[in-house]
């Protein structure tokens, strides 16, 4: 299939270390992942212009680390998520046949349970607390690249992986958030997933999912203090294609947007996005177009997660709901590809950091 897509973007220098020895961050869209995200190395100040004391240099820094997996029969999904004032972790499995979640959430005051890699390719990400262990790895070979996820619980065991095969590329992108922060995200979606789900003494084999497929988010920065965002997130097949989906809006739009899909693995750009919902009913259906004409897609929920937590200082109205998606995509010079019935997911999510 040769695919045209009517909106190549120029690309930036692709750089081995987001911020610069003199304590400045590149900006713009990627050609692949960046190395190190060594973002409190950055020259952080106050709106005004002076430097920014250490304190806020610490407590505004932001980061978050998901990896999930959509298919037939499971979805699942993990966070990892640092805001400095608190640590959070959170876990699900959604049937979507039953409509049956066993979700948790755990909270570490100061994120003292959390420890956070700063490289999308090397090391690993723990949150250990109690019984429960929750570990991110990351690593790239001669074969490609590979994320993974490992929970361990009382009575469940996840060993997952994620493959990104050789030449395919990642949405990696840092924009400016406010006067003086910024946000980096490296985006991945649309690739083959394998390892195992035990629960008691039933184990399911991952790789052997009918329309299985992996998805993961590594993001940091220095982040607008209040902030909302929608996202949008599928992998799946379509007419023996892999296809993975990545759309938001409300945090990456300073220059560039977050934007795009993948065909197998070719990356295609996607224009600004619009969500149309009910805010009062998020669990009637939604409409997620792109201004591009690329994408057309009813998302149907099925099931949902949420997080609701207001302690003044911070806050949290999260809301990520499972479900279906149904319509178009439709490609410059190719006949629209037809979405029937993939599962994925949508936020909305509101946060005060």
């Amino acid at each position: 299939m040769h695919i045209t897509t009517g909106f190549d973007p120029q690309l930036d220098p692709q750089p081995a270390e987001l911020v610069t020895p003199d304590g400045q961050v590149r900006l713009g869209l990627f050609p692949d992942t960046v190395a190190r995200i060594n973002g409190r190395d950055h020259d952080y100040r106050r709106p005004m212009g002076q430097p920014a004391p250490r304190r806020a240099r610490h407590f505004h820094y932001k980061q978050f680390q998901y990896f999930g997996l959509v298919s037939d029969e499971l979805l699942i999904g993990c966070a990892l998520a640092d805001t400095a004032y608190l640590g959070l972790a959170f876990f699900y499995v959604f049937e979507p046949a039953s409509g049956r979640l066993r979700e948790h959430t755990w909270r570490s005051p100061l994120a003292r349970a959390l420890t956070l890699r700063t490289s999308p390719l090397d090391g690993e990400s723990r949150f250990e607390q109690g019984k429960v262990s929750i570990r991110m790895g990351y690593r790239q070979d001669a074969d490609g690249r590979q994320k993974s996820l490992r929970v361990t619980l009382p009575d469940l065991e996840l060993r997952a992986a994620l493959h990104e095969p050789a030449g395919y590329r990642p949405m990696s992108l840092c924009t400016r958030t406010g006067i003086s922060g910024w946000t980096y995200a490296n985006k991945v979606a649309g690739v083959d997933v394998h390892g195992s789900l035990r629960r008691g003494d039933q184990e399911q084999d991952l790789a052997a999912l009918g329309n299985a497929g992996g998805h993961h988010d590594f993001s940091a920065g220095y982040m607008r203090r209040e902030t909302f965002w929608n996202w949008a997130c599928l992998s799946g097949r379509v007419n023996g294609h892999r296809l993975g989906l990545n759309l938001s809006c409300g945090v990456n739009e300073t220059g560039v947007n977050e934007n795009c899909l993948w065909l197998d693995d070719l990356l295609v750009k996607v224009d600004g996005v619009r969500f149309d919902y009910r805010r009062d009913d998020l669990q009637q259906p939604w409409r997620v177009t792109s201004r591009c004409g690329q994408v057309a897609l009813t998302f149907t929920p099925l099931g949902r997660h949420r997080e609701r937590l207001n302690l003044g200082l911070f806050a949290s109205n999260f809301h990520q709901l499972f479900g279906r998606f149904d319509g178009e995509i439709r490609l410059a010079g190719e006949a629209p590809l037809t979405v029937r019935g993939l599962h994925g997911f949508v936020e909305e999510q509101y946060a005060k950091w």
